[in-house]
């Protein structure tokens, strides 16, 4: 066995700091929407090849998989990092901000690659384990309801790159850079899209009594969506409904014919995900026959829950302690947020981290919002001797 002090630690990349700062803002300054990462997963396999990494491109469309085998082991770790950009116009004023109108790392992707490429680095360089790293650059984990992980997946992920544990990490707005937040089992809500289109009969503004209207009907519908969670959900367990458009006619004296509403539906438990779709679908429906009105309702399920699996998580949590001190890892409070990492959870044991950005971050999508940079070298120490104790020989 290996002995602890063999191991990655924070001083290991203090020399790589400058560089991996470089990278960071070169990344942000040229951001790719999902689906579109072609110049992003160009430079990410370019350094991997540069440092003996077995680099595979292309992979559920601009994935990105390297791979690295050293000694005799025959375990297998894998860490993903996601590439893509959102469609925000960035108004942070940085020298390194976006040069693209309309698109910015407004997530903080830049720096995960960024971490991810300085683990790989290292661990090229060292080789201070034994067994096979399989480092994940994915694609389009902003898209919704098809997004990178899924593609990735169904190009044949698993079976053309097989691990025994994956992990991933996202940066964490309001918590000490440098600084790890973990939890085992739940973390990252199910986030599902309802679309619910109310056709009523149109007619004059002021003979409301010869129309159905549609826009009485939605009011009425977003005030009693509300109940829901308040009176069909264990009050110990967590949900979330809201309504986050309406949209119905166009003129003052005018009873449209339709109204249209979003919502967003999120939950940590996969009981209470199928129990907030049948609450949604019968209120919905019996609230529109109550007003002889029809409805339809397209259902649209998006990434599953996060639920980290205890060993591993345990083990990360054991990992960060040692690398920044019992003091700098903290329990995670459930997030509302969702992650497309859950579909790789699904399939293997893992865990999700979250890595802290600042007390005073902007939050995540906000066009403030820039990744601390700080973080940089804690988060490539990390995955290196994450890596290296889990293939510890």
């Amino acid at each position: 066995m290996t002995q602890d002090n063999d191991f990655a630690r924070l001083s290991d990349f203090e020399p790589m700091k400058a560089e991996l700062t470089g990278i960071r803002q070169h990344l942000h300054a040229n951001p790719e929407l999902s689906f579109e990462e072609t110049e992003t997963a160009r430079f990410v396999a370019e350094k991997l090849e540069s440092w003996g990494y077995e680099v595979t491109r292309n992979v559920g469309g601009h994935g990105v998989v390297a791979r690295l085998t050293t000694g005799a082991g025959k375990k297998s770790i894998a860490i993903r990092a996601d590439m893509d950009a959102l469609p925000i116009l960035e108004q942070t004023g940085r020298p390194y901000a976006s040069k693209v109108p309309g698109k910015m790392h407004a997530c903080g992707h830049d720096g995960h690659t960024t971490m991810l490429l300085g683990a790989a680095e290292y661990l090229a360089r060292t080789r201070r384990f034994s067994g096979t790293v399989n480092l994940i650059f994915q694609p389009a984990e902003e898209a919704g309801a098809v997004s990178g992980a899924q593609a990735m997946i169904k190009d044949g992920l698993f079976e053309r790159f097989p691990f025994d544990a994956i992990f991933g990490l996202h940066n964490h707005p309001g918590a000490p850079e440098g600084s790890w937040l973990m939890r085992s089992g739940p973390m990252m809500a199910a986030a599902d899209t309802v679309e619910i289109t109310i056709t009523g009969k149109g007619g004059h503004a002021s003979r409301p009594h010869l129309a159905i209207d549609p826009v009485v009907i939605a009011c009425n519908l977003v005030v009693s969506l509300q109940t829901i969670v308040s009176r069909s959900i264990d009050p110990t367990q967590t949900a979330v409904i809201t309504v986050g458009s309406i949209h119905a006619g166009e003129a003052s004296n005018v009873i449209p014919e339709y109204a249209k509403m979003a919502l967003s539906v999120r939950s940590f438990d996969p009981k209470i995900r199928e129990l907030l779709e049948k609450r949604i679908r019968k209120l919905t429906e019996s609230i529109a026959e109550g007003y002889d009105a029809s409805v339809e309702i397209d259902y649209i399920h998006g990434y599953p829950v996060v639920v980290n699996s205890q060993k591993e998580t345990e083990f990360a949590r054991a990992v960060a302690e040692e690398l920044v001190g019992p003091e700098k890892v903290g329990l995670c409070n459930l997030i509302p947020g969702s992650e497309d990492f859950s579909y790789f959870l699904e399939r293997k044991p893992g865990s999700f981290l979250r890595l802290g950005n600042g007390l005073n971050s902007a939050m995540l999508h906000n066009d403030k919002y820039d990744f601390a940079d700080e973080s940089l070298t804690v988060g490539a120490a990390m995955w290196a001797r994450l890596t290296e104790r889990y293939l510890d020989a």
